[in-house]
C-alpha cells in the first residue's frame, strides 16, 4: 500500500499520463510517468496486456505507448505487477523470481531516483538508466536537465542542460561523492556506488520502514533529496545541487580552486599564477592559471598537497585501486606528463591510486568534508 499507478492529468494541462505516484502521502508527488513524450488528448485510455507486452491504448485504440518487447522465451502468460517499492514489472506468470523480470520501471526512470533504483550503467541490460525532468510543473514531457554518470576514467555523475555541463558530483571516494561532503552516512540511509565489469552504478536504501526519500531533478535543473515528514506532512529538501557559485561547473579554470568564502572567489593553486592577470582582477577566473616555474622533471619536483577538495575532473583520469599513496605519489613523479594524484577511496588511512595527466580543473574547498 505504498505505491499506486493510474492514469493522472497534471495541473490544468488536458494530457493524461500513466504515472506512479505515492498511495499513503497526502501531497501528490509522481516518482515515474510512461508515456511522458506520448500523452493521451483526453480522459479516454487504457492499459493493457497486449502481444506480451504493456501498451497503453488512446480514444481509438491505437497505441500510443509500449514496453517494446519482441519474442523472448515466455511460454506461460505474462502479468504486470506494481511491487512494494515502487517498480512496475512485466513478467511470466510462472516465474517470480526477480531474474524473471521481462521489463521494469526500474530501468526507464522519469525525474525521480526511489530507493533500490539504479542511476549508471548495466552490461547485462545496456542500459545506462539516467533522470531527466520534467519540462514544467505541470508538463512531466522530457526537459532539457538531465543527470548521468560518466564512466570514463573515474565514475562520476554530471548534470547537464542540453549540450552543456552544469554540476558534476565528483567521483565516490568510498562514502561519498568528493563533491557531496553532506552525504554523511545516516542510521536510516545507505548509500552504494559500484564499479566492476559488469556495472558502474549509484543506488540507496533506506533502513526504516515507513521513511520516504528520493532523489528528483526539478524543471528548473536543481538536484533535490526529499525525506517526507510524516508530522508536518510535507516532503524536508534534505540537500540540493549546484546550490552556490563554486558548484558551477569550471567556475574557475585550469590550476584553479574556487571558494565561495574569498573575494574573487577563484584562487591559483600554490606555485601558479593568473593566465590573465588583467581578466582575473575583473572577477572573471575562466582563463585559469599557469605555472610560476617549469618542471624540471629530473627528480627535483615535488607535490603541494590541498586538502578539503573537491577532486577535479575525473573523466581523463587513470585510476589503479591496487596501488597505495606512497606508490601513487612514485608513479606520478616518474612521469613527467603526470599533474597530481590522489587516492581513490579515504576510508582507512587512504587506499588507491587516481593519476590526472593533463590540466586539472573544476577543483572548490569545503569548509568541512572534501
Amino acid at each position: 500500500g505504498i505505491f499506486e499507478l493510474g492514469f493522472f492529468k497534471p495541473g490544468l494541462a488536458s494530457r493524461w499520463y500513466l504515472g506512479i505516484w505515492y498511495k499513503s502521502i497526502s501531497k501528490r508527488t509522481y516518482v515515474w510517468v510512461a508515456n511522458r513524450d506520448s500523452p493521451l488528448f483526453n480522459s479516454i485510455g487504457t492499459l493493457r496486456i497486449s502481444d506480451n507486452n504493456l501498451v497503453i491504448f488512446g480514444q481509438t485504440d491505437v497505441p500510443v505507448w509500449s514496453t517494446n518487447l519482441t519474442g523472448g522465451d515466455v511460454s506461460s502468460s505474462v502479468v504486470a505487477e506494481l511491487l512494494d517499492n515502487g517498480n512496475f514489472v512485466l513478467r511470466d506468470s510462472d516465474n517470480d523470481n526477480p531474474d524473471g523480470v521481462l521489463w521494469q520501471s526500474f530501468d526507464f526512470p522519469t525525474d525521480t531516483l526511489l530507493p533500490e533504483m539504479k542511476l549508471g550503467w548495466d552490461v547485462k541490460t545496456g542500459f545506462n538508466s539516467f533522470i531527466r525532468s520534467w519540462k514544467s510543473l505541470d508538463d512531466p514531457s522530457s526537459g532539457d536537465f538531465f543527470f548521468k554518470i560518466e564512466t570514463r576514467g573515474f565514475p562520476e555523475i554530471f548534470l547537464w542542460n542540453r549540450d552543456s555541463r552544469l554540476y558534476r558530483s565528483g567521483p565516490w571516494n568510498g562514502i561519498r561523492f568528493s563533491g557531496v561532503p553532506e552525504m554523511q552516512p545516516f542510521d536510516y540511509m545507505v548509500f552504494n556506488f559500484t564499479a566492476s565489469k559488469e556495472e558502474v552504478t549509484y543506488s540507496f536504501r533506506v533502513t526504516k520502514k515507513n521513511y520516504y526519500s528520493r532523489l528528483s531533478l526539478s524543471s528548473s535543473g536543481l538536484l533535490q533529496r526529499f525525506t517526507w515528514i510524516e508530522t508536518v506532512q510535507n516532503w524536508n529538501l534534505f540537500w540540493y545541487a549546484p546550490k552556490d557559485q563554486c558548484d558551477e561547473y569550471k567556475e574557475c579554470g585550469v590550476y584553479s580552486y574556487c571558494d565561495s568564502n574569498t573575494s574573487p572567489v577563484c584562487n591559483c593553486i600554490k606555485g601558479f599564477t593568473p593566465r590573465n592577470p588583467q581578466a582575473w582582477g575583473l572577477r572573471d577566473g575562466s582563463d585559469g592559471c599557469v605555472r610560476k616555474s617549469q618542471l624540471s622533471c629530473e627528480g627535483g619536483d615535488g607535490f603541494v598537497q590541498l586538502k578539503k577538495m573537491k577532486l577535479p575532473d575525473t573523466t581523463a583520469s587513470s585510476v589503479d585501486r591496487g596501488t597505495g599513496v606512497k606508490e601513487c605519489e612514485q608513479k606520478c613523479l616518474r612521469d613527467c606528463n603526470c599533474t597530481a594524484f590522489a587516492n581513490t577511496d579515504i576510508r582507512g588511512g587512504g587506499s588507491g591510486c587516481v593519476i590526472w595527466t593533463d590540466e586539472i580543473f573544476d577543483i572548490r574547498n569545503y569548509a568541512e568534508g572534501g
